[in-house]
This record gives structure tokens, sequence and C-alpha cells, in this order.
């Protein structure tokens, strides 16, 4: 079998299925790196060789493959799949997967984006998985601009990829930094970010669509809709991380069918400020799920 059972972990445990022994199991994990290599001096290598997942996304790597170590760039028992920025050091998104992909896609077919380091996607055994990079935004200004045009067009390649996958009889992950937080149980101050990118209205009420209308399932809130959090990224400024006054804008967002199959979904906070090894923390789901013969 490709997939492997995942081990166990100090994480903070959401909500657990029950899963019979000995199942074989998919663990998916994303986090925003906050720069790669910046991230490999603090923790991030450690964390690999201790992580079970099966694949890992990663978001805002901020480096060419080249200028990547090669532990980093090719890590020992994953396959390597990057999507580097056109502008140097800005974006980046990578895919490590245990299985070695069927295919590879960068970028989904618009050309504003394709070569910004946003969204790269792979073909395994009965499943495709993406990660993304959503832009930030910064209300009134030409970032917020970029992030709604992101917005509108990546909305329709969810549909496509959702119609695609079905008639295939395959199932989508969809996992990264999303940069929005959908309800106001996913963020800690949402009366004062009513106003800002990330929490404004018309954010919140396109990732509704999403679930809503495309169908797709937000597999964390989906074992635990009443929250509050818990929150994926914090602030490195004041006291964020020791308040857990953060925000929920790390999903890993799946088609119906293997979200029915969510056994647990975890954020792995670091224990103390000074153990971060990026201001996001790896969001990590399991599935009970049997692969397609």
């Amino acid at each position: 079998m490709p997939f492997i059972t995942p081990g166990s972990s100090n994480a903070g445990l959401v909500r657990v299925r029950e899963v019979l022994p000995c199942r074989i199991v998919l663990t998916v994990s994303t986090v925003n790196v906050n720069g790669l290599r910046a991230a490999a001096k603090k923790g991030y290598l450690e964390w690999l060789l201790a992580t079970k997942a099966d694949v890992v996304c990663l978001q805002e790597v901020r480096a060419e493959p080249d200028q990547l170590s090669p532990a980093v760039r090719e890590p020992d028992g994953w396959y390597a799949s990057w999507a580097p920025c056109g502008e140097k050091g800005r974006n980046g998104v990578g895919l490590l997967t245990r299985q070695q992909p069927r295919a590879v896609r960068i970028g989904f077919g618009e050309a504003e984006f394709d070569g910004a380091g946003r969204y790269v996607e792979a073909d395994l055994d009965g499943l495709t998985v993406a990660s993304l990079y959503l832009p930030s935004g910064d209300v009134g200004t030409a970032r917020q601009d970029e992030k709604e045009r992101f917005m509108a067009a990546f909305l329709p390649h969810l549909v496509e990829l959702r119609d695609k996958a079905e008639a295939d009889g395959r199932e989508v992950l969809v996992c990264g930094d999303w940069n929005i937080a959908h309800q106001e149980i996913d963020l800690k101050n949402w009366k004062g970010n009513r106003k800002n990118s990330g929490f404004l209205p018309e954010e919140r009420a396109w990732l509704g669509r999403i679930f809503d209308d495309v169908g797709y399932v937000d597999v964390q809130r989906a074992l635990d809709p009443d929250g509050p959090g818990p929150y994926s990224w914090w602030s490195y400024r004041g006291k964020a991380f020791d308040n857990d006054s953060g925000w929920r804008i790390d999903y890993i967002v799946a088609t119906p069918s293997i979200a029915e199959k969510t056994v647990s979904v975890m954020v792995e906070r670091a224990p103390s400020y000074d153990e971060r090894w990026s201001d996001h923390a790896p969001v990590t789901a399991t599935f009970d799920w049997d692969l397609p013969e």
C-alpha cells in the first residue's frame, strides 16, 4: 500500500472518530513555513523527519528550488514538487508525497497567477491533492484587488476539479493557507477585524460558497463545528501566541466522500513561543480511507 499508518503527536487533538486497529489510513499535513530556508534552521527538518504524514503541503516557501539545500529540496523518502514564484523571495508552494505522483500541475490555468507560486496539485492513486497559498490582501490597496481577482478565478477551478474527480472516481484535497477566517469562531478578535482583509463579509461569503454551493467540506469544522479555533496562525507581535490570540486560516478542504472518512484533525501547535519554526502551525488530518481498486 502506498500510504502508511500515522503515529502519535503531542499536538492538540480536536476530535477523533473511532477507527479499527491496524487499518491503513491517509495522513495529510499543511503548513505555511514563512520562508522555508529560515524554517529549516529553526526545526522544520526535525518536524519533517518525525512526521508520519503521507502528504505535506507547504506554502510561502519564498525560495527557488536551487536555493534550497539538498536535504530540504529532495528530502529522503519523499517526492518533492515545487512551484516557485516568478518574483524572487515571494510566495512559493510545494508538495511532498511518499508516493510518486502520476501527474503534477502548477497553477490552475489563470495566466496572472500560474507563475506566482500560489498553487500546485498532484494526482496520486485515487486522489488529487493541492497546496494553495491564497493572497493575503490589504483593504484599499492593490493587494486586496489581487486577492479578489484570485478568488474570482479560483472558484471555477474548484468546480471543475470537483466535477473531473467525480467523473474519474477520485477524491480531492485542497490544503493550505486560505487567508480567510470563515466564521467568528475562527479568530480570537473577530469584532476588531470585521473591516480587515481575511475577515471581510465578501471573503467569508466566498468561502461559504465553496462549502455550501460547490460542496467541499472543511474537515476540521466537520469534526468540531463549535470551536473556538483551534487557531493555526499567530502574529509574532506582542503576546498573540502566548495568549492564543490567533486565526484559523489554514484549512484542509475535501470532497464529501473522503471528508466523511476523517478520523482526526489536529493543529500541531509548538509547546512554546521559542520553539516555533513558523508563525503558522501544521494542520494534520487523518482519513480512514480505502483506496479505489
